[in-house]
């Protein structure tokens, strides 16, 4: 599966081929705003496949004040085209628990040429940690220290989107995964829970996504207007 950049390895700015800087700059800075008093804010990026999570996680990186964020793409977690929510499941006992805490927490890459599992990442507290991919909210459903987002587009324009970044490689397993991502979508409700809404339009913009918002997650802090 494809991924977007190590950030902390490759800068943020690639990723952003096919989108407008602009918008997603834009975007990003509501999403830092709504981070606003948290003390080492998690930002979960979520959405289906397509929809530009990894072209707002780059522009959210970039646009992030003083020390850089932690970058976990998804991506790099699933255990292979089967994975989605097990990844989510790893993530959410290996790594935002003890972020919160203040210990170190650790994630396991997956080696996507060799078909099996990587690396395991360490993950220091003390810096803001962004998670971006598909079933991102289930890596701690329950934080008040998580700011959710939430990124969705067309159906076929998300299609479009995912095939021709991954260059074929895709195609064959779209399917598969649209059936677990609905499944998660059905048995989570992600979206009632997001904080911040934006939606990627044909042009490859990030935009507002202007529609009725549920409650807030954090009742100490107004919920961000993202209509900049």
């Amino acid at each position: 599966m494809s991924s977007g950049p190590d950030a902390n390895a490759m800068g943020a700015n690639a990723g952003m081929a096919g989108a407008d800087h602009s918008a997603a700059v834009v975007a990003a800075r509501a999403v830092v705003a709504a981070t606003r008093g948290i003390h080492d804010p998690i930002v979960l990026i979520d959405g289906p496949s397509g929809s530009g999570k990894s072209t707002l996680a780059d522009a959210v990186f970039a646009a992030w004040p003083g020390r850089a964020p932690f970058l976990v793409r998804l991506d790099d977690v699933y255990p292979g085209w089967h994975g989605l929510e097990r990844a989510g499941r790893h993530l959410a006992l290996s790594l935002v628990p003890p972020i919160e805490r203040g210990a170190v927490g650790a994630w396991r890459r997956w080696d996507w040429n060799l078909d099996r599992a990587g690396a395991l990442e360490h993950v220091r507290p003390g810096r803001a940690l962004i998670i971006e991919g598909c079933g991102a909210f289930a890596t701690r459903p329950g934080s008040r220290q998580a700011v959710r987002v939430w990124v969705e587009a067309s159906d076929g324009e998300r299609k479009r989107r995912a095939l021709l970044r991954d260059g074929g490689a895709f195609d064959p397993y779209w399917d598969v995964w649209e059936r677990q991502w609905r499944r998660y979508v059905q048995r989570a409700s992600p979206a009632r829970r997001a904080d911040v809404r934006l939606r990627t339009t044909g042009r490859g913009w990030i935009e507002p996504r202007l529609a009725a918002r549920p409650a807030p997650a954090h009742p100490a802090r107004p919920r961000t207007n993202v209509g900049v």
